[in-house]
Parts: structure tokens; C-alpha cells; sequence
């Protein structure tokens, strides 16, 4: 079976690849100088600090970071044919020891497309990878029953969730389980544009996928959110008014102009460096 979402992993990880869209490559949780973070940058420094020195130093005594090495090929926007076609090759060829895949969710996200056709392609994606690099760690869906722009989508969701976890007992995946991650049902989990992770939202889904490696971790991802003012009818109204405006329209806009949010962006950081 594959392994859930505690579950440890054989052998030292020196290197990592995240591939895939806007959630691996960090959009909504902003950096310095218009930089994204997000949870694979984060979960990147959780594996380096896991990380034991080698006595014979190669690299500098006081950076221990520099025994690992980290690369993000996501892009945001990207469909799941899109990321097999720009971002898989790239990871083969890197070859690391530790590969993490989240792609489809863009496929579900558009009518008419069916779980079943997307989550066919994956597994093709999964085992073409498998066979080349040392561990692929597949994602699940997000439970969308608590996000509005979302909650419409959650069967398509569910099914495509089943899928990869169906696919990951097949080629021996450890699994990203964000479905039963219940603290990103709170709203606080998520960015402005509703359909992005926060930056703490991206800090616990770090913390979940060290976990999924048998990781110790300095906090736990389901950790309860302290308590918030309940906010009026009129607040609310108010504030999806702003949405509506600043985020929706533009996405439908984009969408009606067969435009992508990730055209003319490149992948962050393509190549296998130190942190």
C-alpha cells in the first residue's frame, strides 16, 4: 500500500525536484523583491536541515545547506500535459533523489474534463518518472468543501484524489495527503484570491509532506487556528464584492482569451543548487 501521510521513507535525500503549478511554485505565499516561497521552498529546508554532514567537508563548515541540493521546475497555470511535456524530462534528467509530483488539479478546475482521462495521463507521467529518478512523492486534492469558488468541484476532486492514491499504491508513492489536511479548511489557510495557499497555509503543507518522509517536524500542521471574531453579514458581503472584482473577473477575462496566468513565466530555479 502506499505509504499515508506519516509514513517514513528509505534512505538519505541529498537532492529534491518539485514539479508542478501555481501551488508548488508558491503563489501566495510572497518572498522578498516579488520572489515566491511556498511549501515546496519551505519543505526543501526542512529535508536540508534533516540532512547529516559528511566528516570529509566539501562545502563551507557553518552551511550544512550545502550538502543539499533543491530544484522547483513548477510554473503556474501549467496543465497536466504541460508539465509531463516541460517539467518531467528536466527532472529525469536531474535525476534527484526525491521528486514531487501536483499536477492535474488545473485539468479538473476546467468543465467538462473528466478525472478518470486526467488521472490516466498521470500514471503514465508517475511511472515514466519512477523509472528514473529515486522517489516520486504524488499529491492529493484539497477537501474543497469549506473554499466557495471551489466547493462546487469537490466530487471531480475527490475522484481525481482516489485515483492518485489508487496510482501511488501501484508504483510505491509516498503520498502528499493534503485531502485530510483539515487545518487548510480555515479560511486564514487561504490567499486573497481564494484559490491560492496562504503563506501559512503553504508553512503547513511543508510540514505535512516532511511528515509523509518520517520527519520530525517543529510543529504540527494540523494544529488547531486560535480563535477569530465572527464577522458580520455585511463584512462579508463586502469583502466577496472585492473579490469578485480584483480576482474573478480577471481570471474569467484571461480564460475567455485563451490566456494563461503562467504564460512568459520560467521555472524559478531549473537546476539542482544549493540553498
Amino acid at each position: 500500500m502506499a505509504d499515508d501521510s506519516r509514513n517514513n521513507i528509505r534512505g538519505i535525500i541529498g537532492s529534491y525536484a518539485a514539479i508542478g503549478d501555481s501551488f508548488t511554485e508558491g503563489v501566495g505565499d510572497p518572498g522578498p523583491g516579488g520572489t515566491l516561497v511556498g511549501w515546496a521552498d519551505r519543505f526543501a529546508v526542512i529535508l536540508a536541515d534533516q540532512l547529516p554532514v559528511p566528516d570529509a567537508m566539501v562545502g563551507p563548515v557553518d552551511d550544512p545547506h550545502g550538502y543539499f541540493r533543491y530544484a522547483n521546475l513548477a510554473v503556474r497555470g501549467r496543465l497536466l500535459d504541460q508539465i509531463v511535456e516541460e517539467q518531467v524530462p528536466r527532472a529525469k534528467e536531474l535525476a534527484p533523489d526525491l521528486v514531487s509530483f501536483c499536477a492535474g488539479g488545473n485539468d479538473i478546475l476546467r468543465p467538462g474534463s473528466d478525472p478518470d482521462d486526467v488521472a490516466e495521463r498521470f500514471e503514465r507521467a508517475v511511472a515514466d518518472l519512477t523509472r528514473s529518478v529515486g522517489t516520486v512523492m504524488v499529491t492529493t486534492g484539497f477537501d474543497t468543501r469549506g473554499i466557495p469558488v471551489l466547493k462546487h468541484l469537490r466530487g471531480k476532486i475527490a475522484m481525481y484524489t482516489a485515483h492518485v492514491r489508487s496510482i501511488a499504491d501501484r508504483y510505491d508513492c509516498p503520498v502528499l495527503d493534503l485531502w485530510s489536511l483539515r487545518s487548510v479548511q480555515d479560511r486564514r489557510a487561504w490567499d486573497n484570491d481564494r484559490l491560492h495557499l496562504s503563506a501559512e497555509g503553504h508553512t503547513r503543507v511543508a510540514l505535512r509532506a516532511a511528515q509523509v518522509l518520517g520527519l520530525d517536524v517543529p510543529a504540527d500542521p494540523d494544529q488547531v487556528w486560535p480563535p477569530q471574531a465572527q464577522r458580520g453579514a455585511l463584512e462579508v458581503r463586502r469583502d466577496d464584492i472585492q473579490w469578485a472584482r480584483e480576482y474573478l473577473v480577471p481570471w474569467i477575462g484571461r480564460r475567455l482569451r485563451g490566456e494563461s496566468s503562467g504564460d512568459h513565466v520560467a521555472a524559478k530555479r531549473p537546476d539542482l543548487l544549493p540553498l
